[in-house]
């Protein structure tokens, strides 16, 4: 009977890394998190961390990176699938809830980590793609006649924060229901405040 092993491939090791990083992160901060912690927590050697990427900037820098991405890409997802503003804008809220409920670090880094102080060269959160996309949509819908036409951050601030406030209130334990509960009151009233 033979035995096979299986190698990893760059991109499993990579991804074992993230993974970890994200952990500890969100778990004690970036400034309380060494690269051999990462190491340890990973699996990995301190050697092939430094080879994927370079440093520990570098890795939080490919975290914020793969987040980005990934919400990009869902929210392309959401624009291809749905196409009034309406729903596409009722989509991000789900979406946004589904990873909090899901995967609670994931949003925990991009809402509370200050990610200028380690990433000084990365745009801001609320100017990366994903919230770019969020505004295209509220955009769309102005244009459309859906949305009252006011100023866009005022609109996408109205559509959005709300549901970003429930999030930061899940996470810090303030909910009595879990958040998807609350899904429909919420865009009750985001969508009240600017439609037409």
């Amino acid at each position: 009977m033979s035995h096979v092993t299986s190698k990893k491939t760059p991109g499993d090791t990579q991804a074992q890394i993230l993974s970890a990083t994200l952990s500890l992160f969100t778990g004690q901060g970036y400034f309380n998190t060494s690269v051999h912690d990462i190491a340890r927590e990973s699996e990995v050697s301190i050697g092939s961390i430094y080879h994927h990427f370079k440093d520990k900037e570098g890795v939080a820098r490919a975290l914020y990176n793969d987040m980005i991405n990934r919400m990009s890409s869902e929210l392309a997802t959401i624009k291809k699938n749905h196409n009034t503003a309406h729903d596409r804008c009722y989509a991000v809220i789900e979406l946004l809830f589904i990873i909090t409920e899901q995967e609670p670090d994931i949003m925990e880094f991009m809402l509370y980590s200050k990610h200028r102080e380690f990433l000084p060269n990365e745009r801001p959160v609320c100017s990366s793609q994903p919230f770019e996309i969020m505004r295209e949509f509220v955009q769309d819908g102005m244009n459309s006649g859906e949305i009252q036409d006011m100023d866009l951050m005022v609109a996408s601030t109205c559509l959005f924060g709300g549901a970003i406030r429930m999030i930061t209130s899940s996470m810090d334990g303030l909910l009595k229901k879990p958040l998807s509960s609350y899904i429909d009151d919420i865009w009750i009233c985001s969508w009240r405040a600017v439609a037409t």
